[in-house]
């Protein structure tokens, strides 16, 4: 797994969302770029070398935990880093964002509502990239806290602003909501929403921990494989632990 470098939420979330038999290992996207935007890029444009520092590890399948780095990228640059990658490695490589376009599509989710944690800028590129996917972005639900002076705005996030944003958009005419971002905690929203009456709420770690185990398996993403996810089957009962 690829995480940008000052991310707390990707380690924990995924060592509760991934079944027995599947492990993680971790390195850390770096930059020194002042600003999220060109630290974003700066991940993309690396992620090739970023995953020299596993050497010859034994790794089936690897991901970048950062859906940012894909807004700004566009659809076509991320494809085309994507299929170089897996054909100079022979292994799978996969995107966050990606992962959660999957998961839309095996659902026939097509008007789509967004949890956001992200500031003006990066919510348009974020818009922007769902909709060349070919989804309505119908509602967006902010969670970001722009007097959040924390380490990082989105990362020192509390869930539960994740899960109240969420709730704003229960009424709504939607398919499915995700919450972005690989850095907001979601695990516990995700779980508080399970059996509401609201369209299925996911998130971008626990769509890519499942295409991640899916890709592993050799299979191809199906509704049939993803429910489980969604309804909080093991990862729930490992979260209350």
């Amino acid at each position: 797994m690829l995480t940008p470098q000052a991310n707390t939420t990707v380690e924990p979330e995924f060592n509760l969302l991934l079944p027995p038999g599947v492990a993680m290992i971790n390195a850390r996207l770096i930059s020194d770029k002042a600003s999220m935007s060109d630290r974003l890029i700066d991940y993309f444009a690396t992620y090739a070398q970023s995953l020299r520092q596993f050497a010859n590890a034994p790794i089936d399948v690897a991901a970048a935990a950062c859906t940012g780095a894909s807004y700004l990228a566009g659809r076509e640059r991320e494809a085309k880093l994507l299929a170089e990658i897996e054909q100079q490695h022979g292994f799978a490589f996969l995107t966050a964002a990606l992962a959660v376009v999957d998961a839309f599509r095996v659902l026939n989710a097509r008007r789509i509502g967004l949890v956001s944690p992200y500031p003006d800028d990066l919510n348009l590129a974020s818009v922007a990239y769902w909709q060349s996917h070919g989804f309505e972005v119908a509602a967006v639900a902010s969670a970001f806290d722009a007097t959040n002076k924390s380490f990082h705005p989105i990362y020192s996030m509390a869930g539960s602003a994740a899960e109240h944003a969420a709730r704003s958009l229960q009424r709504a005419e939607l398919d499915a909501i995700v919450m972005l971002g690989t850095g907001m905690p979601t695990l516990r929203p995700i779980a508080a929403l399970i059996d509401w009456d609201g369209p299925p709420v996911m998130s971008c770690n626990l769509c890519l921990a499942w295409r991640a185990v899916e890709a592993l398996r050799g299979r191809e993403p199906d509704a049939t494989t993803l429910r489980p996810w969604l309804r909080g089957e093991g990862w729930v009962r490992r979260l209350s632990a």
